[in-house]
């Protein structure tokens, strides 16, 4: 009877046989590694996913009750959150569409999508495409007045693309506040952005002159401001030029005739 052990059958038998130091089998073991950590990876993010969605959703609905100013810690946010009607309008006519189910309507994915967008040649705000339908959302009293007016606002800074919510008076003209809930601006400098004491100059001033009946004058800039701009003009970040900018920009931009401006007229006039 021969000594001699049968040789390995089949390429795995060859694969486990051969020396652990050699140069293939170290690298197809790598391989193996690699594809597998890769397919835990992807089934992890799938499988994720809905719980992501899920929390974005809640952190937008959370930052939509602060910049109305009715978020207390502690509180269920989605319960809370159904005293706002949201609203889909189209900006073109400043009016309400019923074309869209608001509770469902992305507004990012319209702003990338050809048919519900256009692309912008005069774009200070530096977002390229523009939405042709936004969601605003409403808060009414409890005798179903209009209290606030909450509308999304996003632009660019220096090194990222502020995303946020400016709350109005149902007169369309006077700011309650404003709060950015997405961003990457320099921590110290424009992303104090995030300040409570920045945000809170933004309470009682004013989109327009004239009680609203006049020119976009809303602002942010440095200096004292003049007579006639004391209501309408917010204190720059100190070291934070172009984020200042940037924010002054995408502010005007979206309360102007490119964006809310008509739907702002209609709601002064009532005849949204």
């Amino acid at each position: 009877m021969s000594d001699i052990p049968d040789a390995p059958k089949g390429p795995i038998g060859r694969f486990l046989a051969a020396s652990p130091d050699g140069v293939g089998k170290t690298i197809a073991v790598a391989v193996f590694i690699c594809l597998l950590a890769s397919m835990i990876v992807s089934v992890a993010a799938v499988s994720l996913r809905p719980i992501q969605e899920a929390n974005s959703l809640v952190d937008k609905q959370r930052n939509i009750l602060e910049v109305a100013g009715i978020y207390e810690p502690g509180i269920d946010i989605q319960e809370a959150f159904q005293s706002f009607e949201p609203r889909v309008v189209d900006l073109a006519t400043g009016r309400y569409t019923d074309q869209f189910d608001p509770a469902t309507f992305d507004d990012a994915a319209a702003a990338s999508d050809p048919e519900l967008s256009v692309e912008l040649d005069n774009d200070p705000a530096g977002i390229g495409r523009k939405a042709l339908y936004r969601t605003v959302y409403l808060l009414n009293d409890d005798q179903g007045a209009l209290e606030r007016v909450i509308l999304p606002v996003h632009g660019y800074g220096l090194w990222s693309t502020l995303y946020g919510f400016i709350a109005l008076a149902p007169n369309g003209n006077d700011i309650l506040a404003l709060q950015f809930y997405q961003h990457g601006e320099t921590p110290g400098l424009g992303a104090e952005v995030d300040n409570p004491r920045w945000k809170a100059l933004w309470s009682g001033k004013e989109l327009r002159g004239d009680g609203g009946d006049g020119d976009l004058k809303i602002t942010v800039a440095k200096g004292v401001p003049s007579a006639d701009m004391q209501a309408h003009q917010i204190d720059a970040l100190a070291g934070a030029t172009l984020t200042s900018v940037g924010v002054d920009n995408l502010v005007r931009f979206w309360m102007g005739e490119e964006g809310f401006g008509p739907y702002l007229e209609n709601l002064r006039e009532g005849g949204v």
